[in-house]
């Protein structure tokens, strides 16, 4: 299992748990190591199979996917986490990212994208492509507030020009590569940039980077 990225799938529809385990199971470098059909299994498969992303959906009968993410991220050393939606954005989605999710999959996405995926959530790449963050963007207006705005510009009011940069472009959906390319840094300086961001700003990953960024309606 060397180098092979570990995914815990679950759902509580087995054809589901089906369909996505024989698309992992189709990629070389991905393997399925447990299927839950519930929130309430997460922690014991987790420490059973020991996996690098988790597959969540987010509507389950016991214990939902936002319960489920919430409690998983807020644990030291957590493995990633891909919540599963029928619908491509709702409250519940949002509140999964802001509890930790690394991004988001509609159950109709093409399987070579559901790999893709996978591979940039474990990577730490969890970007959101350009049409989804323009409706998170939608959303997040639609539903903040002035105290999550006032918030946000505080935050991001203590970083320095250079870790400013780097955050709006996070916002903006950049990869590390395309902000490396975009701020003439190398690749590997972005990502020690991202993990200033993180220890700084007290977050989960890169999507609470973007989400703090529209917030503050700087993007």
């Amino acid at each position: 299992m060397a180098g092979v990225i570990r995914v815990l799938v679950v759902d509580d529809d087995p054809l589901v748990r089906a369909g996505l385990s024989m698309i992992i199971g189709g990629a070389p470098d991905l393997a399925v190591v447990g299927e839950v059909a519930d929130g309430a299994e997460v922690p014991d498969a987790v420490r059973t199979h020991a996996p690098d992303v988790v597959l969540m959906d987010i509507r389950m009968p016991r214990v939902d996917g936002l319960a489920a993410t919430s409690a998983l991220r807020a644990v030291p050393g957590a493995p990633e986490v891909l919540v599963l939606t029928t619908f491509d954005i709702d409250q519940y989605v949002l509140r999964a990212l802001r509890a930790g999710a690394g991004g988001f999959l509609l159950k109709d996405t093409p399987p070579a994208e559901i790999v893709a995926a996978i591979r940039r959530v474990a990577a730490g790449e969890a970007t959101l492509s350009p049409t989804v963050t323009r409706q998170l963007i939608t959303h997040v207006v639609a539903t903040g507030g002035d105290g999550r705005r006032e918030r946000a510009v505080g935050l991001l009011g203590t970083l320095s020009p250079r870790e400013r940069d780097v955050a709006l472009a996070v916002g903006q959906g950049r990869s590390n590569a395309e902000i490396a390319a975009e701020l003439f840094m190398s690749v590997a300086t972005v990502k020690a940039y991202v993990s200033r961001l993180l220890t700084k700003l007290d977050l989960n990953n890169r999507v609470q980077i973007a989400l703090l960024v529209h917030d503050a309606d700087l993007v």
